[in-house]
């Protein structure tokens, strides 16, 4: 099954790890991503700290557990490879979210990723 496919009809959860330049690891829940190809995918990203954290390294994982019984999932592994921002989409967000938006101006970006890797959540050369 090809990402685009996976993504459309799998449930679950996502988190997304990231880490500065010296190192300091941030993990966050997101999204499913955007599929642009099995080569490509994309988040929207607030300028927080997963995302300041792609501006000095690019590299990141995500890793996505089906919703259900046991472990299964897949892990991500991805390069950072441009982004755009989007400003009417983060007005369409603030004035649907005030409570969410209420601290500050937080600018959306798009963020694309190549895929470098695909691995199951489980794979028994990890132990």
């Amino acid at each position: 099954m090809n990402l685009h496919d996976y993504f459309a009809k799998t449930q679950g959860l996502g988190v997304l790890g990231t880490s500065s330049a010296d190192g300091e690891v941030n993990a966050a829940i997101y999204a499913k991503p955007t599929v642009a190809d099995d080569n490509t995918i994309a988040f929207n990203m607030l300028s927080r700290l997963s995302y300041a954290n792609i501006q000095s390294n690019p590299k990141a994982a995500y890793m996505f557990i089906e919703s259900g019984r046991g472990y299964c999932g897949k892990r991500l592994y991805l390069t950072k490879v441009s982004e755009k921002a989007n400003a009417q989409y983060t007005q369409t967000l603030k004035d649907k979210y005030p409570r969410v938006f209420k601290q500050g101006k937080l600018e959306k970006h798009i963020v694309c990723f190549r895929v470098d890797s695909v691995r199951p959540l489980m794979d028994e050369s990890d132990s």
